[in-house]
């Protein structure tokens, strides 16, 4: 007998997602697709310098000596393949069969791995990371530690940033052009000059936005890529054309070259260098903006900008918003106080100022939001004299709106912003705000066009993660709210959503690590939806009723329930107590200091989500939704909700029958 040949060796497993029930439908459709998926799969693995091993009906063994090889492989393999395909990747020793077979400890790791990942996407062991280094490497975000099935052991995995391979929509597919502005090069040696490398690249991207047809990537996702990251721009963000260039000070005059790139064919439609003393930046923007746009053949809307003094554009620069955390807030809104004390007449400073003070504004008491109102408004007048169409200025009046008993004005100041030349911007709030009127597939329509525009957005990606909860579309949820978190640990937002997708799914060991205390995460005013999912999981007769007991004592203390609060007791069996106390609650705010703060206070998006069906199922949620103005609304306009077809009763003719009951009043 000869010996055994041992080698280490990188493993990649993949099968179809789905296969049983596919086969179950259409066996000879998925036999025939699974046939032509190993073509494809062989094809991939050449490119990359592995091999098909071994096959076994839908699953696929491929070896690669090459740790950067095989991860580069997986994410092709698991962003392409058609029907989607789950992918594990591990190093590790394995056995060599004379036909070439590989068996072994790392095979079986790769296939455990495989059998926990998501359709359309990969799991790469924590081994496999150690050994690679580059712009793939720094795009994996570690997945927690995983309890592989029928083994011992446990071990960390990593996936692919979630948030960029969030939405569905393939972009590179596309007719239109879709373009991406990367952050210009400072080419100087002073530092502070990167500062105004980036100016120049976000005043473009401002500029292009207004296009009727262009579409732009967002500067959250586009500024992702500096320097050896800028290869991997345009396959990431699925752009057509890639907008790149440098700057280079020498004393009081800069230089900026530009140059235009088909992402497909990596040729340069168009480049040129613009020698200017530094007064002279925004006539430059200006004419890179027309230059590009004769290239693309596209109409843009051009908006005169009044030169900025470059040390206020830096302030400006510096309060970009990123986790919306109230202490990021403070901290922008004195950088633009700032800016604006040095250069008043700087419309879009005016637009993000009151942007941000409208969202710090959420956090703050009741009794002191009626003044902070009057100073948005204020904000918005200066931004919009300077320019009509300025997005942060109309999404601060949205903000500021009140979250009931107002809709009809929540749905002008809506069309307002989808009036706007295909903003981003606009599209990612509309999505917000369209869930509080009950419209939740609208609402994730308009966020994933947004996302399609600003993929590495964090509020963007939150937000997507939130919309599709809300239809009840979990699949990849997970995945995409822990990439957020490693991204941006201070967004309690993702933290609390995240801990709302694990109890949706059952997966209460992860709901435990995120309830940790020595985690220390800042649910802040969402740390009132912890009562619940305690609930869900043990919804025994003694944890309903310490629920219900609180909604009462709450009642009985103030006088007034959270919507939230009905929500949630409908959906774990206090269906009766719910309805009593909707009947006779003050349904919003008393004014007070310790009333609920946050940005969903009072608000109604979670009344229509799909999967808490409990409290729409009732005749009586129509008499709820008259209180809070949505019945008049809907009456109205003529908008209905998604429920409309989806309750067991007669939705239009009970809203008919319920239009005369007063409407709560909110004064805050």
């Amino acid at each position: 007998m000869t010996g055994t040949t041992r080698k280490l060796a990188t493993i990649v497993a993949l099968d179809v997602a789905g296969y049983s029930a596919r086969t179950e439908a259409d066996e000879a459709r998925t036999t025939a697709e699974v046939a032509a998926l190993r073509n494809f799969i062989e094809t991939i693995a050449a490119k990359h310098g592995g091999r098909v091993f071994n096959t076994a009906g839908d699953g696929f063994m491929l070896e690669f000596g090459s740790s950067l090889s095989a991860v580069e492989a997986a994410f092709e393999l698991a962003e392409t393949c058609e029907p989607k395909v789950r992918v594990g990747v591990h190093l590790g020793d394995v056995v060599v069969q004379p036909n070439g077979d590989l068996l072994g400890h790392g095979v079986n790791v790769a296939a455990r791995l495989m059998a926990q990942s998501a359709p359309g996407a990969a799991l790469i062991s924590a081994t496999v990371r150690q050994t690679i280094r580059g712009p793939v490497a720094e795009r994996l975000v570690s997945h927690g530690l995983l309890k592989l099935d029928k083994m011992a052991e446990t071990i960390e995995a990593f996936a692919l940033a979630a948030v960029a391979l969030a939405v569905e929509t393939v972009v590179s597919k596309s007719s239109e052009p879709i373009l991406t502005v990367l952050p210009f090069d400072n080419l100087s040696t002073d530092p502070e000059m990167q500062f105004f490398s980036d100016g120049v690249s976000e005043e473009i991207i401002q500029r292009l936005s207004r296009g009727a047809k262009l579409k732009v990537i967002g500067r959250t996702s586009s500024f992702q890529f500096r320097g050896e990251k800028k290869s991997e721009a345009a396959r990431v963000l699925k752009c057509s054309h890639v907008l790149d260039g440098s700057v280079r000070r020498a004393g009081g005059r800069v230089r900026i070259a530009a140059h235009l790139v088909e992402a497909s064919s990596q040729t340069t439609l168009w480049s040129d260098r613009y020698d200017r003393g530094l007064e002279d930046t925004f006539a430059v923007q200006d004419e890179i903006s027309e230059a590009i746009s004769m290239a693309l053949h596209q109409t843009f809307t051009r908006v005169a900008t009044k030169a900025v003094d470059p040390e206020a554009y830096d302030l400006y620069l510096r309060a970009t918003p990123q986790s919306y955390s109230p202490e990021e807030l403070r901290t922008n809104i004195a950088l633009l106080e700032q800016c604006l004390g040095s250069a008043p007449d700087f419309g879009k400073a005016w637009g993000r100022l009151a942007h941000l003070r409208a969202f710090l504004r959420t956090y703050a008491p009741y009794t002191g939001r009626a003044v902070t109102a009057g100073r948005v408004r204020q904000e918005m007048q200066h931004a919009l004299a300077a320019d009509p169409q300025d997005v942060s200025a109309f999404i601060a009046e949205l903000v500021i709106l009140p979250p009931y008993g107002s809709f009809m004005e929540v749905d002008a100041a809506l069309e307002r912003l989808r009036s706007l030349p295909d903003s981003l911007g606009g599209r990612l709030w509309t999505g917000i705000f369209l869930r509080g009127l009950g419209r939740v597939t609208e609402s994730l329509a308009d966020t994933e066009r947004a996302c399609v525009l600003d993929s590495l957005n964090i509020l963007a990606g939150n937000q997507l993660a939130l919309a599709r909860m809300a239809v009840g579309k979990y699949e990849g949820v997970v995945d995409q709210l822990e990439g957020l978190m490693a991204r941006s640990p201070d967004m309690h937002f993702a933290a609390a959503n995240l801990m709302r997708a694990q109890a949706f799914l059952g997966n209460w060991e992860a709901v435990d690590m995120l309830l940790d205390p020595s985690a220390n995460r800042p649910l802040r005013e969402l740390q009132a939806g912890v009562l619940f999912i305690k609930t869900k999981r043990n919804p025994t007769a003694e944890s309903v009723g310490i629920m219900r007991d609180q909604m009462v004592s709450g009642f009985e203390k103030t006088g007034g329930v959270e919507v939230s609060q009905l929500v949630y007791a409908a959906h774990v069996g206090l269906v009766e107590d719910v309805f009593r106390l909707a009947e006779v609650a003050r349904l919003g705010p008393r004014g007070a200091a310790d009333d609920v703060i946050g940005v969903d206070a009072y608000r109604t998006g979670l009344l229509f989500w799909k999967g808490m069906p409990e409290i729409r199922n009732d005749p009586r949620f129509v008499r709820l939704c008259a209180r809070l103005g949505l019945v008049d609304y809907w009456l109205q306009s003529g908008k209905w909700p998604d429920c409309v077809v989806e309750v067991p009763y007669d939705f239009r003719a009970a809203c008919q029958s319920a239009q005369d009951i007063p409407k709560e009043s909110y004064n805050f």
